[in-house]
């Protein structure tokens, strides 16, 4: 196929967090364009480990001087707005203007403890992520900021520095239902799915730009983001294994195994089977993928991400 223009190529941190920025130092030379982390605050209960998006990137920051730096995903309904903005500024004015802002409202897990342990009604994260998403850049792009909203108020704040980025870091928004795909028409610079099968990602995709033409939204330089699992090894059925232990028994159900499941959301096989799967997402619209590692052990998704770089993404540059 005839590869656009427009491609990049970015690796998900591994859950090793005290390897942060040596890892995103690797990335960096490696030739990736962006490093992606997910947080959670409580993520289940009894809750896996975790650490804040905004936090490891600030750590990425320090170890690297131009790979992009994605949070994928801020939970944004769990912080306060002039906090949120002021943490987001910050990165980016650190970071040398690399951030790119990845949002999202929850809801792929048990959603409900996190949002509990911080005090904010579950019922509410979808509303309370648009309207922050008003009052966000105008704290990064105003003096003496009033906002009177149903959740947020404030009153004259105004944050220095702003960020280096004009008028604000890029937003990508997360999401699987149609309110998040209207958040991306109305709100953000990027859509950024997560889990998702070719025909789904191609549908979405789709979808967006549809609503993009009736509101008359130019998508020009919008970031159509995917982040994709993936497992990289000698043999396709020891990379299907890895990514049924691991992603396929998660999310099976009595209907459909775990393989099932495994085959349908990730790329698993060989570099060369790794290359046909991307270039399927690339058809279905995806042009800013970040591959997350599916490896038993951190230390396997560093060799992935290796392997990666010098047999997968070689082929589309």
């Amino acid at each position: 196929m005839t590869q656009p223009d427009n491609l990049s190529f970015g690796t998900a941190i591994p859950d090793d967090f005290g390897a942060i920025a040596q890892f995103a130092a690797e990335a960096e030379g490696l030739g990736f364009d962006r490093l992606s982390m997910g947080e959670h605050i409580m993520d289940g209960d009894p809750p896996r480990a975790t650490v804040l998006g905004i936090t490891a990137m600030a750590a990425a920051a320090g170890a690297t001087r131009s790979i992009r730096l994605l949070t994928g995903i801020v939970l944004i309904p769990l912080y306060p707005p002039v906090l949120l903005a002021k943490l987001v500024a910050s990165l980016d004015v650190i970071s040398g203007g690399r951030l790119d802002f990845g949002i999202g409202i929850g809801g792929q897990r048990n959603t409900r403890v996190e949002f509990d342990a911080v005090g904010v009604p579950v019922e509410e994260r979808g509303r309370r992520a648009n309207e922050m998403l008003e009052l966000l850049p105008r704290l990064w792009t105003e003096d003496r900021v009033s906002f009177d909203g149903r959740y947020y108020r404030c009153e004259g704040v105004t944050l220095r520095p702003r960020p280096v980025q004009e008028p604000y870091p890029p937003v990508w928004v997360a999401g699987r239902e149609d309110a998040a795909m209207d958040r991306a028409v109305r709100q953000g610079d990027g859509w950024y799915p997560y889990l998702y099968t070719v025909r789904r990602l191609r549908a979405s995709v789709d979808k967006i730009s549809e609503r993009a033409a009736e509101a008359l939204r130019d998508m020009s330089g919008f970031h159509w983001g995917l982040l994709q699992p993936t497992c990289i090894a000698d043999t396709k059925e020891e990379a299907l294994a890895m990514a049924a232990a691991s992603i396929g028994r998660r999310y099976a159900t009595p209907t459909r195994s775990a393989e099932d499941i495994a085959q349908a959301l990730c790329i698993t096989g060989t570099s060369q089977d790794c290359i046909r799967e991307v270039e399927k997402r690339i058809e279905a619209g995806a042009r800013d993928i970040v591959f997350s590692w599916i490896a038993p052990e951190p230390r396997d998704a560093w060799s992935q991400m290796k392997r990666a770089a010098e047999e997968v993404v070689p082929h589309f540059r």
